[in-house]
């Protein structure tokens, strides 16, 4: 998942995406491309059902 991806799956903007991944605790990216870093989405999702568990069963890809 990139960017765009996880802000859509946390329904959130832009702005508030880079926030959160850019925080300690969340998952590592798993590379960084020419188009930006990139996440398992197992890693995002085990992420989305530890902290936001109101997401967790909702809009899964």
């Amino acid at each position: 998942m990139g960017a765009a991806e996880i802000g859509r799956r946390l329904r959130l903007s832009k702005q508030r995406t880079y926030v959160i991944i850019g925080r300690k605790g969340f998952p590592d990216p798993q590379a960084a491309l020419a188009m930006g870093k990139v996440w398992l989405a197992e890693d995002v999702e085990a992420w989305i059902k530890a902290n936001r568990p109101e997401l967790d069963e909702e809009d899964k890809p």
